[in-house]
């Protein structure tokens, strides 16, 4: 459920960076990245699930709360960086 809670996070972060965060100034391409390469680690740890002969996507409450706890600390990590003071905005260095 972690993989596929992260995947339609990375998807909705994909998506609104392609059709609205092109300018720069919010940074979604960040956010994506970040949902994108945490789709990846579940990913990686569904095939080692499968080498240990255990199923691919595990379907239970824990693990639906821990995909919201994923999604949810991506999106406060990229708030944190997007609203930090100490951020540089200098384009041209």
């Amino acid at each position: 459920m972690c993989l596929l809670m992260t995947i339609a996070a990375a998807m909705a972060a994909s998506l609104a960076w392609y059709f609205k965060g092109r300018d720069g100034g919010t940074k979604l391409e960040t956010l994506s990245l970040m949902y994108w390469g945490a789709a990846l680690m579940w990913m990686v740890d569904g095939f080692f699930r499968l080498a240990e002969g255990e199923p691919f996507l595990e379907i239970s409450r824990d693990d639906a709360l821990l995909g919201l706890l994923v999604a949810a600390s991506g999106l406060i990590a990229w708030l944190a960086l997007r609203y930090s003071p100490w951020r540089t905005s200098r384009a041209g260095s």
